[in-house]
């Protein structure tokens, strides 16, 4: 009889039984490997750069006057907000693409960038609203989308097709919507809802990093704590229910969950397309484990979205293409090759 080695049972001291992947450990390990050493490349990379070793050494304070304000007021920032907006996408591509049971469920596909776009929009046209403005705005927007989401595809429960379908609804109506708001702008605040729309990282500060970072520090936990009835989810609600699962009330609470990570890094930078789709379903062919992979799938959100913010000022120059515009060139390539391979192997 022969035994399964990527599996480890481990024992904890309060007498709880863990079960440990260890494929599943080993990626996430890499890609937070990979997303630090990317982080530190994307420091060193500007205008005035600065080699990796001494990007390090500023980190750990022992850096000149001029790297350390270069380094920790500067860059470090925008990187950070990278990582956590990396993070945030990935997690919530990942919960709604479980809870609809469809690779395709994913923020871009759903509206909820659309939203948070609509109410960053009003905040810029019709009001000539502050940068914190139109975070809140943002934030509000996606929110509000979400939720309308959630009624519209209410009936006796959420079901994964239906709130497919409704997102996909809510999406164009939501885009004729920003459409119409962007003719009633003048050519200023035109220029300035058609950069934020495109999403970049550019001047992103301390301002963005804490209460985005203070929102994953208490939402991520939540999600990992309720990750054993997301995966009872994906079995059906019949059998969930059987297993003693509370459905609606554990759906709901990762729904608002993925909601609000989704706005909360829409606001932060934009609406940044592609990394919810793409990082879930990366994760899972590096994983090649059933279920949500929730943390490989945060992780494989951070270092996409850092590495594509490298890749725009290596081959760009600083600030000359929004990080936006790489991850939508690259999530398109890689869905089109998804097609192709689907529709080889007879699936679609």
């Amino acid at each position: 009889m022969k035994t399964n080695r990527a599996n480890r049972a481990v024992r904890t001291p309060g007498g709880l039984s863990v079960r440990l992947d260890l494929r599943t450990l080993t990626v996430v390990l890499l890609l937070l490997l990979a997303a630090l050493a990317a982080s530190v490349v994307l420091i060193g990379t500007g205008d005035f750069p600065i080699p990796a070793g001494d990007v390090l050494k500023t980190l750990v304070g022992s850096g000149d006057a001029g790297q350390e304000f270069i380094v920790n007021e500067l860059r470090l920032p925008r990187v950070l907000v990278a990582l956590l907006v990396g993070a945030s996408l990935g997690l919530g591509g990942a919960l709604f693409q479980s809870i609809s049971r469809n690779p395709l469920g994913s923020p871009d596909v759903l509206g909820l960038g659309q939203g948070a776009t609509a109410g960053a929009l009003v905040m810029i046209v019709l009001f000539s609203g502050s940068a914190n403005a139109v975070t809140l705005g943002a934030l509000v927007g996606g929110l509000g989308t979400g939720l309308a989401i959630y009624v519209l595809a209410w009936k006796q429960g959420v079901h994964g097709y239906r709130l497919v379908l409704v997102g996909i609804g809510v999406s164009a109506i939501v885009t004729a919507v920003n459409g119409y708001l962007l003719t009633r702008a003048d050519i200023v605040d035109a220029a300035r809802a058609v950069v934020w729309m495109t999403g970049s990282l550019s001047g992103r500060s301390w301002d963005q990093v804490w209460p985005l970072l203070a929102l994953c520090a208490v939402l991520v936990p939540l999600v990992m704590a309720n990750a054993r009835g997301l995966r009872m989810l994906e079995m059906g609600d019949d059998v969930s229910y059987a297993l003693g699962v509370r459905v609606e009330r554990v759906r709901l609470l990762l729904m608002v969950a993925a909601v609000l990570l989704t706005a909360a890094a829409t606001a932060a930078a934009g609406p940044v397309s592609f990394v919810a789709l793409t990082a879930p379903q990366l994760a899972c062919r590096l994983t090649r484990s059933p279920g949500p992979n929730l943390l490989p799938s945060l992780c494989m959100g951070a270092a996409l979205l850092v590495t594509a913010d490298w890749i725009s000022q290596r081959v760009f120059g600083a600030d000359q293409l929004p990080v936006g515009v790489v991850t939508g060139v690259l999530g398109g390539v890689y869905l089109l090759w998804l097609l192709v391979t689907e529709r080889r192997a007879g699936r679609i």
